[in-house]
């Protein structure tokens, strides 16, 4: 995904209420162990805010949402206009399993260990209690 300066200034006022001016900056202050950024420092000419949890992320960088927040941020500024590029690492929670993916096999008749076969070579399927 990329945003300009002013379509990324106007999407973040937008999502989020808070005039940051022209945002100058997207610096990641944290990732969970999956790699997940979970709290993004914004720095704008009137504002400088680190908004947190991987949800308000997704929220404030997307139109409706990011799929996930597994995502590296590429400033590059080129003639004194800056653009922002959102490098994405995949979707879903991080542990192996689309969630589309074994959907359509559901649908094409697969039962559930079947899929979860698919996903987690290896595994074992048992009882627990």
């Amino acid at each position: 995904m990329i945003y300009s300066q002013n379509e990324l200034s106007d999407l973040v006022r937008a999502k989020t209420g808070i005039d940051f001016g022209r945002i100058v900056n997207l610096i990641p202050m944290e990732r969970g162990v999956s790699g997940r950024l979970i709290r993004l420092k914004i720095v704008g000419t009137l504002r400088t805010m680190i908004i947190g949890k991987e949800l308000e992320i997704r929220k404030t960088l997307s139109k409706t949402h990011l799929y996930s927040s597994a995502f590296i941020i590429d400033r590059q500024e080129v003639s004194g206009e800056i653009n922002f590029i959102l490098h994405g690492a995949g979707w879903g929670h991080g542990v192996g399993l689309c969630q589309i993916g074994a959907a359509v096999m559901g649908s094409m008749s697969y039962k559930y260990p079947e899929i979860l076969a698919h996903y987690f070579r290896g595994a074992e399927l048992m009882k627990m209690y």
